[in-house]
Order: C-alpha cells, then sequence, then structure tokens
C-alpha cells in the first residue's frame, strides 16, 4: 500500500511539472470597471509571479484581466491602460492645496 503512495505521489510530482513549463497564454485581455477593453495583446500586462488581484487593480482598478489559449483577434494589439496606476498615484506628492490668501 505504501509503496502505491509513493509511485501515485510521483507519478502526480512527473505530471504537474510537465505542465507547468507549456502553461502560457495567447492572448491577454483587460477590461476596464465598465467592461470596455483597455488592453489586448500577446504579452501579460502585469507580472505574473504576482498576485492578480493585486496587480491587476494597479493598471486598472474595477478592471478584469482574462487570458485566454486562443490568439484569434489578439493580432490587433489595445494599449489604453490609464497612465497613473494606484502604485504610480501613490508614489506622486499631491499637490498642497491653496491657502487662504495665497496666490497660485
Amino acid at each position: 500500500m505504501r509503496a502505491t503512495r509513493l509511485v501515485a505521489a510521483c507519478a502526480a510530482a512527473l505530471s504537474a511539472g510537465l505542465f507547468a513549463h507549456g502553461a502560457s497564454a495567447a492572448c491577454y485581455v483587460v477590461y476596464d470597471a465598465n467592461k470596455q477593453i483597455v488592453y489586448r495583446a500577446q504579452t501579460p500586462p502585469v507580472d505574473l509571479s504576482r498576485p492578480l488581484h493585486e496587480t491587476v487593480a494597479q493598471i486598472a482598478p474595477g478592471g478584469t484581466l482574462v487570458f485566454s489559449l486562443d490568439s484569434q483577434g489578439c493580432e490587433l494589439e489595445i494599449h489604453q491602460l490609464p497612465r497613473s496606476g494606484g502604485a504610480r498615484a501613490a508614489a506622486v506628492p499631491a499637490a498642497k492645496p491653496a491657502q487662504a490668501g495665497e496666490r497660485r
């Protein structure tokens, strides 16, 4: 019984390793909060090694990333992501509000 579990575990690990190398998408599409396409290309718009709920929210707040193995329609790329993401906006200091009597 113990040998059977070991063989099954080894087979599962081997098959997972084989399929992990081939896992990649052919087309990445980002929809904004209004369900409009703001990005479509064969390269990912975010770092896929990080959690998507963090990275997608930075480039398209309220948006959704969809990826598929089918590249049909991905030949015409769309790059309309907002220039200021959550991380970039936080890094830029806010303008100092005008005080009473000050001129700008």
